[in-house]
């Protein structure tokens, strides 16, 4: 599992919303908006939602166990200075994370184990 820095916890800790892309069973691609939690203890994006384990994201993992989550922003226009974190990763579904992980989230979640990371304005 590939290690996030500390300059990309923070700004993880720091963006409310970013994307989260999945594939099917059929291999066709699916991109979202979601909320995220970084996981400490984990070392884990925990990837939420309203309904999640309704969602055709969750029902994606649960076929394809490979997600990815893109978070950016904007941190000028003039100049242009964009910022960018992408974490692509073995994805579960967890269908009963047994705790609150805060707004976004309920019940259920897909937790994403990083093993390639890009970034792009943070470090």
């Amino acid at each position: 599992m590939t290690e996030l820095t500390t300059a990309q916890i923070a700004y993880l800790a720091g963006q409310p919303l970013g994307r989260i892309a999945t594939a099917g069973a059929d291999g066709k691609p699916h991109v979202v908006p979601s909320s995220f939690r970084y996981n400490a203890d984990l070392g884990t994006v925990d990837v939420g939602g309203m309904h999640v384990a309704t969602t055709k994201k969750f029902r994606d993992v649960q076929a394809n166990p490979w997600a990815a989550i893109v978070v950016d922003d904007l941190v000028s226009t003039d100049p242009w200075t964009p910022r960018m974190l992408e974490i692509r990763g073995r994805a579960e579904a967890v269908a009963d994370g047994g705790h609150d992980l805060g707004p976004g989230f309920g019940g259920a979640f897909i937790r994403i184990h990083p093993t390639r990371v890009n970034a792009y304005g943070i470090d």
